[in-house]
């Protein structure tokens, strides 16, 4: 049973190692900064912080990846994670938008907000919660767009 056991450790960390070779594709684009959803809004320095720390990781092209982005193969469950993000908004470009489905979007924001679906438990844990006072301040901000 040891054997066994042994053997199954000896490839799963062989599988680890070999993991570590095989780079995920991380999303690089050119932003243009004109169709950023903060510059587009003309939010206030304080709603771009909350928004940059809280959304842009997921919600646009601006990602900064932690240290443990590279480590596979939890740097494929992130990379797989911002995909899924960005497909379902994307801050980055805000433009593109037409202004129904751009007023939809906020809508959307707003729900997800102030259900607690966002920003994710997963990520929250790692990165922080969204304090109620930073909640209060972007959910009025996007109050006040609609």
């Amino acid at each position: 049973m040891k054997k066994i056991a042994r053997k199954f450790i000896l490839i799963f960390v062989g599988i680890l190692i070999v993991l570590q070779f095989v780079k995920s594709e991380r999303i690089y684009q050119e932003v243009n900064p004109q169709t950023d959803f903060l510059l587009v809004l003309k939010a206030p320095k304080e709603v771009g912080r909350i928004v940059k720390a809280n959304c842009y990781d997921c919600h646009s092209l601006q990602v900064e990846y932690p240290w443990y982005a590279s480590v596979a193969p939890i740097s494929f469950m992130i990379e797989h994670h911002v995909e899924e993000g960005i497909e379902h908004l994307d801050f980055s470009d805000w433009t593109k938008y037409a202004p129904k489905k751009a007023a939809h979007k906020l809508e959307e924001i707003l729900e997800e907000v102030e259900e607690g679906k966002m920003p994710l438990k997963s990520y929250a844990l790692l990165h922080g919660e969204l304090s109620e006072e930073d909640e209060k301040i972007f959910l009025n901000w996007v109050q006040t767009l609609r």
